[in-house]
């Protein structure tokens, strides 16, 4: 259907419809509501005239498609597009996909309605909601403020404030030594233990150790953390090699003795130990380090034969009292507390002699007391413990002695569930009566307590302490004794 020249004019210039204009005064939202009523009133318009998609098709030029001049231009465009690809010295890349236009199936009407025919392309809007389709849209450059932490030629100074500031920061432009010795005297500077050892880690990585070592002299601060580090990574052949070269001869062989710790096997720790012992320790060190070789080459020994022993049940001891765990790599206190209790009274000429022990390894005579004492009391063996303790003078007298006092043998004593008449013993050689009579009334030693106060002369304290012992008992008995005694001369 086609329309006159007045009937087309009658159209457009009807009010109905109004033109848009840049200097229109209306708001957007008027401006929105007319020209959605124009496109809908256009829509109508085509419906009515395409009701059987009886529509003539044409291009973006507004020729129609199939006609002479449309093939012919659309040949030409081709053979242009053509002789461009095949252009080897003047190559084009094309960042945006093109849509052939021999291949267009839009018309007018499919275009108002939003749809297009069968085996077209999709629509506008379906299109640009597909999210297969790439976006070539230009990506806008981010401002230089943003980059500025990505920015790497920062010097020794920017590069120890970013680290402290926990900011983005490296370390790998720093390639020449004099860069990387400014590097670390900043960072000691800073006063800041995890920036120092995280720019000596990139030291160690970047340089050799002979030099790195022949700076860190200088560098005391440094050093320190250095050594600290490489302890606690177990680095200990580099640990050995650093105070090597920086003479400290002391520290690299303790820092060897101390690889013993990794070895397993008795015999191959006894034999590093003897190694050990031809190594520039201090004397003090060297000391320890012999008595060390010397106590487990000893416990191997009586580890050996005791388990023999106690395999072929030769001795009471060891059906009794089995032993629980090997003395191997035991402290010296505990060797000589196994030699106590399953050892005691051997000669001194046997390896697992108490006496031989306290000698060889110059333990003192109050550690030896109480190390003994607590061994012999475990088995009941109050006859040996009153051994420990009695000694002759040049006349013949013996009397009881102890370097520690008596009031914690009695502790100890009690502890190993000893007998009271054992407890009246020693808590009587206790020199302080208020001391002795507070034990005494602690352990219920009652005899103790009656004779105390009878050697005080303290009438009073006596008759107290009657009323609180049943009537009729040898204890009640005993003070009626002493309190009827008129060769007594009491205090009170």
């Amino acid at each position: 259907m086609i329309r006159g020249k007045p009937d087309e004019d009658d159209y457009w210039n009807s009010s109905k419809f109004k033109a848009f204009t840049f200097d229109d005064e209306d708001d957007d939202f008027t401006r929105l509501k007319e020209s959605k009523r124009a496109v809908n009133s256009i829509r109508s318009l085509v419906e009515e005239e395409d009701e059987e998609d009886d529509v003539e098709k044409v291009s973006w030029s507004g020729e129609p498609v199939g006609s002479i001049s449309w093939s012919v231009k659309e040949t030409a465009s081709s053979i242009r597009s053509t002789g461009e690809v095949r252009d080897q010295s003047f190559p084009k890349i094309h960042t945006a996909p093109s849509l052939p236009k021999n291949s267009s199936g839009y018309s007018l009407s499919s275009l108002f309605k939003g749809k297009a025919k069968t085996g077209s392309f999709q629509s506008f809007s379906e299109s640009f909601g597909d999210p297969s389709i790439r976006n070539y849209a230009p990506e806008l450059r981010k401002p230089k403020s943003e980059y500025k932490d990505y920015v790497s030629d920062w010097t020794p100074e920017e590069t120890v404030k970013r680290m402290q500031q926990g900011k983005v920061y490296s370390l790998e432009k720093f390639r020449s030594l004099q860069d990387k010795l400014l590097l670390l005297d900043e960072a000691v500077n800073a006063h800041d233990g995890n920036i120092i050892t995280a720019v000596l880690i990139y030291l160690k990585k970047s340089l050799s150790k002979e030099i790195l070592f022949r700076e860190l002299i200088t560098r005391e601060t440094a050093l320190r953390h250095y050594i600290h580090y490489l302890k606690e990574i177990g680095e200990q052949k580099l640990l050995v090699e650093l105070f090597k070269s920086l003479d400290r001869t002391e520290d690299m062989a303790l820092m060897q003795y101390r690889d013993h710790l990794n070895i397993r096997d008795e015999n191959r720790r006894r034999d590093f130990l003897k190694n050990c012992l031809s190594l520039p320790f201090a004397p003090d060190d060297a000391t320890h380090v012999q008595d060390h070789y010397t106590l487990l080459e000893r416990q191997i020994i009586i580890e050996a034969n005791d388990k023999q022993v106690e395999s072929s049940g030769q001795a009471d001891i060891f059906k009794k009292y089995p032993r629980k765990a090997s003395i191997l790599n035991m402290p010296i206190i505990t060797t000589l507390y196994y030699s106590c209790f399953y050892h005691y009274g051997e000669s001194d000429g046997t390896y697992s002699s108490p006496a031989n022990i306290r000698k060889t390894f110059r333990i003192s005579d109050k550690q030896f007391l109480l190390t003994c004492l607590g061994a012999r009391a475990k088995l009941k063996a109050w006859f040996d413990v009153d051994a420990l303790f009695t000694t002759k003078n040049w006349l013949g007298y013996t009397k009881k002695r102890s370097p520690i006092g008596f009031h914690r043998i009695v502790d100890i004593l009690q502890k190993n569930n000893a007998p009271v008449q054992v407890l009246q013993d020693y808590i009587n050689l206790v020199e302080d009566a208020e001391q002795k009579i507070s034990l005494a009334q602690k352990y219920k030693c009652h005899d103790v307590i009656i004779n105390t106060y009878r050697d005080l002369k303290d009438r009073q304290q006596l008759i107290v302490y009657r009323g609180k012992v049943e009537r009729g008992s040898p204890e009640y008995r005993k003070i009626e004794e002493i309190l009827s005694n008129s060769q007594i001369r009491w205090k009170n």
